[in-house]
């Protein structure tokens, strides 16, 4: 029986995932900023719970409780903006309205996540380790390619589970796992 794999412990993640026509807008600006910036390709996503070593069936039943509790949600994006490491070196500020951070709350919870930092809720554009002056000129790039993208907003209906190994920047280990409808507490 090969449950040993079934029940590998690894790092994991909870993503908040754009739907389908977002998505592709986005993932169509983030292969342009790789083209000229470099980095590696993602999955357009705002992180809910960071990463948290478990094992994979109880990552899964945390993220299935997670999905019970809470229900669909808009996502406001408030700005481009640059970081200082290199998950975040360039990303979309997204508006931390209540539901936002609660959806992020009620799941640390669940899955017994404590930050080490406030929530900041972002959609990562562009991953890399790069100057100041290259993160300005990215974040200038996406406000020539997509003049429109400090307006976007969407709805947040499932969230994803992937295995994120955050010592691996060429991102070749990640993968998603699992992904379940936000049903909001109902049977």
């Amino acid at each position: 029986m090969a449950s040993s794999v079934v029940d590998e412990v690894a790092v994991y993640s909870v993503w908040a995932v754009p739907p389908e026509p977002v998505k592709e807008r986005l993932q169509k600006l983030m292969g342009k900023l790789r083209d000229e910036f470099g980095g590696p390709a993602f999955e357009p996503h705002v992180t809910v719970v960071g990463a948290i070593r478990l094992p994979k069936m109880e990552a899964l039943q945390k993220l299935r409780l997670s999905c019970e509790v809470n229900k669909p949600y808009t996502v406001r994006v408030n700005s481009v903006a640059k970081g200082t490491f290199f998950y975040q070196c360039v990303y979309l500020l997204v508006d931390p309205t209540p539901e936002v951070v609660e959806v992020s709350n009620r799941s640390c919870s669940h899955f017994g996540y404590e930050r080490s930092t406030a929530y900041m809720p972002h959609l990562s554009l562009l991953y890399g380790d790069t100057s100041d002056d290259e993160k300005e000129k990215a974040v200038e790039k996406v406000k020539s390619l997509d003049p429109e993208i400090s307006n976007l907003s969407f709805e947040v209906s499932r969230l994803t589970l992937c295995k994120t190994d955050t010592q691996d920047k060429t991102l070749k280990s990640w993968e998603k796992i699992a992904e379940f409808d936000l049903s909001g507490g109902s049977n």
